[in-house]
C-alpha cells in the first residue's frame, strides 16, 4: 500500500475526519465521502490507513519504563461513575513529594496514547493521573470508534465529576505535594476548562483544543490557564475570542496560543494530524507552565 504525505492529502480531507472523529458523521458516511478524494493515485484504502491512528509504534515511553513507577488504580467518584480506574505514573526514583497532573483524555477513553501522555508527564517530574472515563462501562476497549461509541453513552456532567474526583485524590495522593494542575485533550480540553470553573484551589489548568466554559462560569476560574489550539481548528476557534475577551475582563491569569497552520489534535503523534515542531513546543510550554505553578 502506497505510503502518503501531508502534501498528497488536502485539507477537505483532515476536516472530514475531524467530523468523524468527533461524531458529527458515522464512519459509512465518513468512507463514502472520502472516496471523492481517492484519486491521482490515491485510494479509499490508502486514506483510510493514513489517518487511522498508529498507537504501538508511535509511544515515546514504553509502559515498563524502568525509569518509572507506572501502576493501575482506582479511585472513588461517588458523584460521576463509582469506582475509576487510571493510569498512576511518576519516577521511580524520588525522595521528595511530588506536584501532580491529571491528564484527561479526549472523546475516547483512556487509550494508549493518553497512556503514554501520562507517563511522559510522570518522566517530566510530576506524579500523573490518567483517568479511564470508560470505566463504568467495562474501560477503553482497545479501539477508539468503539470507545467514541461508549463515551457517547455516558453523561458529561458525570464525567467532569469523575475527573473531579481524581484531582482530590491525587492531591491527597501521600507521594503528592498537594498542587495539582490538569491537562486535557480535545474532550479532555474542555474538562480543564471545566475543572478551572469548579475548583477554585486548582492552581493551573492547560486545556488543548477544548471547547470553552459559558462566559458567566469565567468569573469563577482562579486557576492559571495556559491554552492551545491549532490554527485550521475552526470548530474549537471559533469560541475562543469570546472566552478571552471574558477573561481579560475579569482579570485571570492566562496565556493563549494559536500554532500556525495545524490541525486539531496536533500535539497527537500517532495520527498525520500531527505536527512535530509544534507539539514539541506545546509541551515544553506546557511542562514549564507547571513547573512555575505547581512547586
Amino acid at each position: 500500500m502506497k505510503k502518503l504525505n501531508k502534501k498528497e492529502v488536502s485539507q477537505e480531507v483532515f476536516d472530514l475526519y475531524d467530523q468523524y472523529a468527533h461524531n458529527k458523521i458515522d464512519r459509512r458516511t465518513f468512507v463514502e465521502q472520502l472516496s471523492i478524494y481517492a484519486v491521482g493515485g490515491l485510494t479509499v484504502a490508502s486514506l483510510l490507513n493514513y489517518l487511522m491512528p498508529k498507537y504501538e509504534s508511535k509511544l515515546q515511553v514504553p509502559a515498563n519504563d524502568p525509569r518509572l513507577n507506572s501502576e493501575y488504580i482506582h479511585y472513588d467518584s461517588p458523584e460521576g461513575g463509582g469506582s475509576i480506574k487510571g493510569l498512576l505514573s511518576r519516577p521511580a526514583e524520588n525522595a521528595e513529594k511530588l506536584p501532580g497532573i491529571i491528564v484527561v483524555h479526549e472523546n475516547r477513553g483512556l487509550n494508549p496514547h493518553i497512556e503514554d501522555v501520562t507517563r511522559r508527564a510522570g518522566l517530566a517530574g510530576f506524579i500523573a493521573l490518567g483517568p479511564d472515563a470508560l470505566t463504568p462501562l467495562g474501560g477503553y476497549p482497545g479501539n477508539d470508534d468503539d470507545g467514541r461509541t461508549l463515551q457517547r453513552q455516558r453523561d458529561r456532567q458525570e464525567m467532569l465529576e469523575d475527573f473531579i474526583a481524581a484531582y482530590h485524590y491525587l492531591k491527597e495522593h501521600p507521594e503528592c505535594n498537594g498542587k495539582v494542575g490538569v491537562v486535557g485533550f480535545c474532550f479532555g480540553g474542555w474538562i480543564s476548562n471545566m475543572m478551572a470553573v469548579r475548583l477554585p484551589d486548582m492552581p493551573a489548568a492547560v486545556p488543548f483544543y477544548g471547547s470553552q466554559p459559558d462566559a458567566e462560569d469565567v468569573p469563577k476560574i482562579q486557576a492559571a490557564l495556559l491554552l492551545h489550539f491549532g490554527e485550521l481548528d475552526e470548530r474549537v476557534n471559533a469560541g475562543w475570542p469570546a472566552y478571552e475577551a471574558a477573561l481579560k475582563e475579569h482579570g485571570k491569569t492566562y496565556e493563549g496560543y494559536i500554532y500556525p497552520g495545524v490541525n486539531h489534535g496536533f500535539h497527537n503523534d500517532t495520527t498525520p494530524r500531527y505536527d512535530k515542531p509544534a507539539a514539541e513546543l506545546a509541551w515544553t510550554r506546557t511542562i514549564d507552565f507547571f513547573r512555575e505553578h505547581l512547586q
